[in-house]
C-alpha cells in the first residue's frame, strides 16, 4: 500500500478518488479522440502522414497515463470512451468529411486509407498496450543504490533532521 506522504509525489490525476480519476481517464480518452480526429489526415494529401504519427503519439502518451491511473480498467475506460468517440466523429453526417472512409479515385494512399488507420489503428494500439508489463506503467520514485525507495520528506520536516 502506498504511504500518505509517497502520494504527494504522483502527479494530480493519480492522487484523486477512484470515481474521479474514471472521470478524467474518460474525458482523456475523448480529447484524445477529438484532437486525433483532426489530426490524422495532416499530411496524407502528399502521402506523408505526420498527422498520424502525431495522433498515435497522442493515443499513445494518453493511454499510457490511463494504465497507470487505474491499470487495466482505466484502459479500458480510455478504449471506449476514445473509439466510441472517434467512431461516432466518422458516423455524423455533418457534411463536413472529418473521418473520410469508403471513398476511392486518383487520390495518393494516405488521402484515401488515412481514416481506416486512425480508427482501426487506436483500437489497436491501445488493447496492444494492455498486453504490456504492468511494471511499464508504475509511476514512483527511483530507488536507491542500496535497492530501498527513499521516502518522501513533508514539508514541516527540516533538512538537518534525522529520521
Amino acid at each position: 500500500m502506498m504511504q500518505l506522504e509517497d502520494r504527494a509525489n504522483l502527479p494530480w490525476s493519480h492522487r484523486l478518488g477512484l470515481i474521479a480519476r474514471g472521470v478524467v481517464t474518460v474525458l482523456a480518452g475523448a480529447l484524445v479522440a477529438v484532437f486525433g480526429t483532426f489530426a490524422h489526415r495532416m499530411g496524407a494529401a502528399s502521402n506523408i502522414p505526420y498527422g498520424l504519427a502525431i495522433a498515435f503519439l497522442i493515443l499513445i502518451l494518453s493511454t499510457w497515463c490511463a494504465r497507470a491511473r487505474l491499470d487495466a480498467v482505466g484502459l479500458a475506460l480510455h478504449l471506449i470512451a476514445s473509439s466510441g468517440t472517434a467512431w461516432v466523429i466518422a458516423g455524423a453526417s455533418t457534411g463536413d468529411a472529418l473521418t473520410p472512409i469508403g471513398f476511392g479515385g486518383s487520390v495518393p494512399y494516405f488521402s484515401q486509407h488515412a481514416g481506416y488507420i486512425w480508427l482501426i489503428g487506436m483500437i489497436l494500439v491501445q488493447l496492444g498496450m494492455l498486453f504490456m508489463p504492468a511494471s511499464w506503467f508504475r509511476i514512483g520514485t527511483k530507488p536507491t543504490p542500496n535497492g530501498t525507495t527513499p521516502r518522501a520528506t513533508s514539508p514541516s520536516s527540516s533538512a538537518g533532521e534525522a529520521r
